[in-house]
C-alpha cells in the first residue's frame, strides 16, 4: 500500500521535501495551486443548502472549531459555493456509534434527481445495518458503486482522516494516510458498476465536471473539521 500526501505531522518534513522535488520535476500543467480553508471552525460561511443561497437554520452547529450535525437533522445537506474540477480534497471526522453519513463530491444542482453526487461513505462498520450489506457501503467506499481495500478505520468516536483526488479521470480515495480506492470516471469498469447501483440512468453520473461537495444531512450525528482543498491547474 502506498503513503499518502494526506500523512499527518510527524512526516512533514519529509513530506515538505518530497513536494519540493516534485513541484521542481513537474511540468507546470501539473502544478497544484494553495491549501484552501472550507470550513473556517467558527461560521458555515461558505456553504449553503441545496439550491439555495444560504446555509441551514437547524441541524448543523460549529463548535469547539469543529462542523457538528445534530442526531436527527432536519436541515439538510451543506453544498460548498465552490465548484472544483481537478483537486485534493481533504478533511477529518469521526462518529458515535451507530452513525451512518457521507461526503459527497461531483455534485450537481442542475440535475434531476436531488443532491446526488458521488460519496465518500463514512459510517461505523461495525454497528450500521448499511454498512452489514457489504464493502460496497462501509467506510471509504465509492457508496452503492466500488468498495475500498485495505482500510485501517479508528473506532467510533475518535478521528479519522480522509481525502479525494481527481486529476482528469483519475480518482482515489484515501483514508488515515492509505490509498484504498482508484477508479477512472468515464470508464467501463465504472459505468457498468453505475448501471448496477441505485444511481442507474442518473445524468453525468461517473464522468468527470466542475462540481460541488456536500455534507450530508443523513440524520445521524457527525463531526467535521479541518477541510480544506487544493486545486491542480492546467489539467
Amino acid at each position: 500500500m502506498k503513503k499518502s500526501l494526506f500523512n499527518p505531522a510527524p512526516a512533514a518534513l519529509f513530506f515538505s521535501a518530497v513536494v519540493f522535488l516534485f513541484s521542481c520535476a513537474s511540468s507546470h500543467k501539473d502544478s497544484a495551486g494553495q491549501w484552501r480553508t472550507l470550513f473556517d471552525g467558527k461560521t458555515l460561511s461558505g456553504w449553503h443548502s441545496f439550491k439555495k443561497t444560504t446555509p441551514p437554520d437547524k441541524g448543523w452547529v460549529v463548535e469547539n472549531g469543529t462542523l457538528h450535525h445534530l442526531p436527527g437533522g432536519g436541515g439538510g445537506d451543506l453544498i460548498s459555493d465552490g465548484e472544483f474540477l481537478n483537486f485534493q480534497l481533504e478533511w477529518d471526522w469521526k462518529v458515535p456509534k451507530g452513525a451512518n453519513s457521507g461526503l459527497k463530491y461531483l455534485v450537481s444542482e442542475t440535475r434531476e434527481g436531488g443532491p446526488l453526487g458521488h460519496e465518500y461513505q463514512l459510517i461505523d462498520d461495525e454497528n450500521h445495518a448499511d454498512a452489514k450489506r457489504g464493502e460496497k457501503w462501509q467506510t471509504a467506499a465509492f457508496y452503492d458503486v466500488i468498495p475500498a481495500h485495505g482500510r485501517k478505520v479508528n473506532p467510533v468516536g475518535q478521528w479519522n482522516h480522509s481525502g479525494v483526488v481527481i486529476k482528469g479521470n483519475h480518482v482515489e480515495h484515501w483514508l488515515n494516510g492509505v490509498n484504498v480506492l482508484e477508479y477512472e470516471l468515464g470508464s467501463k469498469e465504472v459505468m457498468d458498476a453505475v448501471a448496477k447501483s441505485k444511481f442507474k440512468g442518473v445524468k453525468e453520473f461517473g464522468t468527470h465536471f466542475a462540481a460541488h461537495f456536500l455534507l450530508q444531512d443523513h440524520h445521524d450525528e457527525i463531526w467535521f473539521k479541518n477541510i480544506r482543498v487544493k486545486e491542480f491547474k492546467g489539467q
